[in-house]
């Protein structure tokens, strides 16, 4: 959802939850997150997905276990 500040918002969270990663724009306007933090902050956090900010329309949230990356801090990709 490009255009509500999702990105800019979503990372908001991530450190408001203590947890770290990446999110980034995706061509077809949808938003990737790649989080990693404990099993209850990840739910936390895609249960923020799933309305997002104000404003955001938001579809469908999927979610998909990757290997752990070792974070430092969670940031915008662009």
């Amino acid at each position: 959802m490009q255009g509500v500040f999702y990105r800019a918002s979503a990372k908001a969270k991530a450190l408001d939850l203590g947890v770290k990663g990446w999110v980034t724009n995706e061509s077809d306007g949808s938003v990737l997150i790649e989080a990693e933090g404990t099993k209850d902050k990840i739910i936390d956090l895609i249960d923020w997905c799933k309305a997002g900010p104000k404003h955001a329309r938001v579809d469908e949230v999927r979610k998909e276990e990757v290997g752990v990356k070792h974070y430092k801090g969670f940031e915008i990709r662009h």
